[in-house]
């Protein structure tokens, strides 16, 4: 995997395809290649360069080790965007990552051509700070919940009804996420930065064109957060897909594939 050295950091990235770049941000504790299996496919088909990033803290990034700020994150995202002379370009977020390019559409709008924020929010709500603390206080114990247990709960917190109704498609979603657990201490960096003061104000000086995707079913970042996210920015545009939870990118992958492309050829 390559390595851009940009704002301080070294930020492990990787290129598929060809075409008008869309440079895409994950979540926390999550790489990169969590686009590979369902979006990098339908955006290179689309006719796009599509640029995944893994965000400082998470491997082959550099961890960091005293701290960053949702603004380094923004700036990070600026880095790469120069680092590989590709702006403007097209930028999808995805939870933390949404909420890192909504600071950067702020900071930085001149690399931006247009915006997807998926399960975003502007402000912390009170379950927000609760995950928030519950996962920090995890990490801060050095203790590890057993792979079949953390696979349990993240079920629970990220997949919708349907899923966990289906109990093949279940079985499978158990299996990926008993194998692939995150320490939460390993992300310990990550962890809080999701407690943002109410920022829908400052949103109202977004230029660029934004679409904003809610998913049904997220208990995480519930929708009505989105929601406010996208009354905030002028202009935008607000999608709402039906039956999944905080991981709808990977449950309802058609749908917002579709959503996202659509959103790009207008």
């Amino acid at each position: 995997m390559p390595i851009a050295r940009a704002n301080g950091a070294g930020l492990g990235y990787d290129e598929y395809g060809n075409g008008e770049p869309i440079v895409m941000v994950t979540g926390t504790g999550a790489p990169g290649r969590m686009w590979r299996t369902h979006q990098v496919p339908a955006l290179t088909a689309a006719g796009h360069r599509v640029i995944t990033l893994d965000n400082r803290g998470i491997p082959p990034s550099d961890p960091c080790p005293e701290g960053f700020t949702l603004d380094d994150m923004a700036a990070d995202i600026a880095g790469l965007i120069e680092y590989l002379d590709a702006g403007p370009c097209r930028v999808v977020g995805y939870s933390l990552g949404a909420i890192a390019v909504q600071e950067l559409l702020l900071a930085r709008p001149g690399l931006v051509r247009q915006a997807v924020l998926m399960a975003t929010s502007g402000r912390s709500d009170t379950l927000t700070a609760a995950m928030t603390a519950a996962d920090r206080d995890l990490g801060d114990s050095g203790g590890t919940l057993p792979p079949r247990y953390a696979a349990y709960v993240q079920a629970l917190q990220n997949l919708s009804p349907h899923t966990l109704n289906d109990e093949e498609r279940l079985r499978d979603w158990l299996a990926v996420f008993e194998l692939s657990a995150v320490d939460p201490s390993s992300a310990r960096g990550l962890l809080g930065l999701q407690l943002i003061p109410d920022r829908r104000h400052a949103y109202r000086r977004i230029s660029r064109p934004c679409l904003v995707i809610g998913f049904q079913d997220d208990l995480v970042v519930r929708p009505h957060l989105s929601r406010e996210v996208a009354r905030s920015i002028p202009g935008s545009v607000y999608a709402e897909i039906p039956g999944c939870g905080h991981y709808g990118y990977l449950e309802r992958p058609a749908a917002v594939n579709s959503a996202i492309i659509d959103f790009f050829t207008t």
